[in-house]
């Protein structure tokens, strides 16, 4: 990408968002937004060229703590709002959970808007990447299904080249390390956050690689998207790799990305001086280069990133349990953040360190336009600001030899996505009662018949689905002149249809009363052209 300079856009007024934990809270001033444009999705366009901020900026040395403030405490739980909590402990704000949930890149930019005076805005807006993304994303996309609301999806990413090359073995490529999907409502009256888990077991689809290859279909980690995508060293390849994926999983629209680097992220801890943490447990980590003892005590540098990326030595050792302890980190940093607020000059080093560290799709690409974006979700109602993670369960219990990763959990993960594509209000608590009707992959019978023609394909694609961890109980020929892929079931097995269907890169289900000769609870699924297990 090319470098290129673009003429400024007008600094936007906003309030700050507050949440939890070190120092006096400082208040922003009046705020003032108006929503992000209706403008098609991640639009291409080159890298901006990053300026040099003011020197004789002032560091923020003290560990700031606000009134009334919780700490981080590392207790891996994500952080939550609610009502009739004991005295003592800290309520997390509306704004709080903004910061949480999106990798504090939101509540950052609000404190932008609200803590500086133009003269700073100008040198910051120039510190943000725009990278060229719409014109890698081919022209296999889900459909906008709602006009007006939109999907950004916010990626941590975490290079392990250079300064972080350290923090994993032989690893010199782009990594992810957080992910979400962000949706706001069309009418801007709700939204809904939600988080992917790293270790997700999913759909890739062939990317880009950026040196002039292409990688094959296949399943694996999430996260392994970003760093196919950038092994070039190309966050546009990396960020589009990921959209793909995400949009091919949960026939999502993505309209925006947002990726934070992890470098960045030290350089705001440093700026204020550090964060003050709270492991209930001593953490010894040797992946994340981390020796703490237990009890609260301030921490930056690589110790910050270390905390913010430790797993298996502290909780249960789950991706869960850390991106818990990342929304306490990202809580503690935005509010830190915000008690500078009355001191320009002190915060500039932290703004100045986000901003370098924030790249986006080219339309994105600006403090206004940022801003805007993070005011939008800052008006929205607190009871209409919903955050989750996406539905799912360990991948164990369908592949027995897998114990590190989780898979997503169908009917249900199928139906918050169909809701946000049609901008559909998502209610936390039906999902959450749905979710407890587990179906595994394992639970689910199938029959393969195969309509390829092909001689012992229906064994092939038996081989794979018991891979996957279904249980299949016969394969045989498809009647003479079947060409199409289907699975077809009782009305009684919607949901193990659904879960096979999820598998299988969306194959088309149909209800049949004639399924029933399959035998007593199995589905079908018929083999056509062009049938893929990656889709």
């Amino acid at each position: 990408m090319q470098d290129r300079h673009r003429p400024r856009r007008g600094a936007p007024s906003g309030q700050t968002g507050s949440s939890v934990t070190s120092g006096p809270a400082g208040r922003g001033g009046p705020s003032g937004h108006s929503g992000p444009s209706d403008r098609p999705g991640p639009a291409g366009g080159s890298r901006r060229a990053g300026r040099a901020g003011p020197g004789g900026s002032r560091r923020a040395t003290g560990s700031g703590r606000a009134a009334g403030s919780g700490r981080a405490t590392g207790s891996g739980r994500a952080a939550s709002s609610g009502r009739g909590r004991r005295p003592g402990k800290a309520r997390m704000t509306r704004r709080g959970r903004v910061l949480a949930w999106t990798g504090g890149i939101i509540g950052i930019l609000l404190l932008i808007t609200a803590g500086v005076g133009g003269w700073i805005y100008f040198k910051l807006d120039g510190n943000i990447h725009g990278a060229d993304v719409g014109s890698r994303l081919g022209g296999d996309r889900p459909a906008n299904l709602s006009p007006g609301s939109k999907n950004i999806l916010v990626v941590g990413s975490d290079s392990r080249a250079g300064a972080n090359a350290k923090y994993g073995k032989n690893l010199e490529t782009m990594q992810s390390d957080t992910l979400m999907v962000l949706h706001i409502a069309a009418n801007r009256e709700w939204a809904t956050a939600v988080s992917f888990p790293r270790d997700s077991w999913v759909s890739i689809p062939s990317c880009d690689s950026g040196n002039g290859r292409k990688s094959k279909p296949h399943h694996f980690k999430i996260n392994e998207a970003f760093t196919i995508g950038g092994e070039g060293g190309d966050v546009a390849n990396a960020a589009a790799c990921t959209i793909k994926t995400v949009e091919k999983n949960t026939g999502l629209r993505i309209d925006h990305f947002v990726s934070v680097d992890f470098q960045g992220f030290k350089g705001m801890v440093n700026a204020l001086g550090g964060i003050e943490v709270c492991p209930k447990t001593a953490i010894h980590d040797k992946k994340a280069h981390l020796d703490m003892e237990a009890g609260c005590q301030n921490v930056q540098d690589e110790k910050a990133l270390g905390y913010v990326r430790t797993r298996y030595s502290v909780g249960d050792g789950s991706d869960l349990g850390r991106i818990g302890r990342q929304q306490e980190f990202m809580k503690a940093l935005g509010e830190k953040a915000q008690s500078k607020l009355t001191s320009p000059g002190a915060l500039y080093d932290f703004l100045d360190s986000a901003t370098k560290s924030i790249t986006t799709d080219e339309e994105l690409a600006g403090v206004k336009p940022l801003s805007e974006l993070a005011s939008t979700v800052k008006d929205v109602p607190s009871d209409r600001l919903t955050f989750l993670t996406v539905p799912n369960y360990p991948r164990e219990a369908d592949v027995p030899t897998d114990k590190a990763n989780v898979i997503w959990q169908y009917p249900q993960a199928g139906g918050l996505f169909s809701d946000l594509a049609h901008d559909k209000e998502v209610s936390k608590d039906k999902l959450a009662a749905e979710a407890k009707k587990l179906v595994t992959a394992r639970s689910v019978k199938v029959r393969v018949l195969n309509g390829t023609g092909k001689t012992g394909y229906a064994a092939e694609v038996a081989a794979t689905l018991r891979k996957m961890g279904f249980t299949v109980v016969a394969t045989d020929n498809a009647p003479p002149g079947t060409s199409e892929t289907v699975i077809t079931h009782p009305a009684s097995l919607d949901a193990q249809a659904q879960v096979l269907s999820a598998r299988l890169a969306g194959v088309k289900t149909e209800k049949s009363a004639d399924a029933t000769a399959a035998g007593p609870g199995v589905v079908t699924l018929t083999v056509g052209q062009g049938f893929s297990t990656t889709g």
